[in-house]
């Protein structure tokens, strides 16, 4: 039998429910794993919350790493005991999970389990952002919000190591000062009675900056919208603060021309030729030092209700782990 945390029915935290399930089999192009950790995502508690489809009951997440116990029907370029790492597998909150190897990444020596399950989803989602959503050139300005979130500390990291700027936007002073260490330029706080806009062409002389990475959503697209220069791009891959409504597509046009784009990871890891080498730039980062994977909070498999709770509460900065 293998620990499992489902999600019983759409709804909060309280609806995850830890407890045994049968041991799933891997089939043709598959591989067993032995769940080492798990990395904690706003697209778990979406699919747990019912904002994305999902048949209930099912075991949440959908990243992690561990090492290979048993391999699957046609696999040879893996075998058992490789430690490896995913960005998506259906049912990571668990002991043991099937894992496709189209998604697998081989870790290296030295990477412990809470970076190595910290780095797939979130580190090569702040990489195709600055790689291929908006390539950024250097002097290249970027607005970055939730400067001290998972995503957002590695996104600072990777735009400064490619030679351009940042101003990161954070709830909190405390959370300020992570973003600073990460490289960003310039850095205030959002909330009520702060005008982004404002602060923002303030700080680019008025002309605003080459691109906004919003995973915010709904209460920051406006004013992300509004700090662009023309011609700049509008890059939407999220929603913490809920979903952005409808809006009409002129308002691109009225703002400066703007290039909008709503991505997601799955959209540019398509092989697994695609795959290694994004993979490779972040383990490059780690081994030279100018890539660090901030581990934010570390909870027991078994209290996986808890941790989503304190990531839907902004309460966390980096990355938040499940350990097996």
């Amino acid at each position: 039998m293998t620990q499992a945390v489902r999600a019983m029915q759409a709804g909060g935290p309280e609806v995850l429910e830890f407890g045994e399930i049968e041991t799933p089999k891997p089939g043709p192009g598959e591989v067993l794993v032995n769940v080492e950790a798990a990395g904690v995502n706003f697209i778990d508690t979406y699919r747990r919350s019912g904002v994305y489809p999902m048949d209930y009951p099912h075991v949440v997440g959908v990243e992690g790493t561990g090492y290979i116990a048993e391999v699957g029907e046609g696999v040879e370029s893996w075998q058992v005991g490789d430690r490896v790492a995913w960005h998506e597998a259906p049912g990571s909150y668990a002991t043991q999970v099937v894992v496709n190897t189209d998604n697998l990444l081989r870790v290296p020596e030295g990477v412990s389990a809470e970076v190595a399950a910290a780095m797939p989803l979130q580190g090569l989602t702040a990489q195709y952002l600055a790689t291929s959503s908006h390539e950024i050139k250097p002097g290249q300005t970027a607005l970055v919000h939730a400067g001290a979130g998972g995503v957002g500390l590695l996104l600072t990291q990777i735009i400064k190591h490619l030679g351009g700027n940042v101003i990161s936007t954070v709830s909190t002073e405390e959370k300020a000062e992570l973003s600073r260490k990460a490289g960003a330029d310039e850095v205030f706080l959002y909330g009520e009675g702060v005008d982004i806009t404002a602060k923002v062409k303030e700080l680019t002389d008025g002309e605003g900056v080459d691109v906004a990475y919003d995973g915010v959503g709904k209460d920051t697209f406006d004013a992300s919208l509004a700090s662009i220069k023309p011609l700049g791009s509008m890059v939407l891959f999220g929603g913490a603060s809920g979903q952005v409504p409808p809006f009409d597509i002129q308002r691109l046009n009225s703002s400066g021309g703007i290039f909008l784009s709503r991505p997601s990871l799955a959209w540019f890891v398509r092989s697994s030729e695609e795959l290694a080498k994004r993979s490779a730039m972040l383990f490059n980062g780690i081994e030279h030092g100018w890539l660090n994977f901030r581990v934010g909070a570390t909870f027991a498999l078994a209290d996986a209700a808890d941790a989503h709770r304190a990531l839907e509460g902004r309460e966390t900065t980096g990355k938040v782990v499940l350990t097996a």
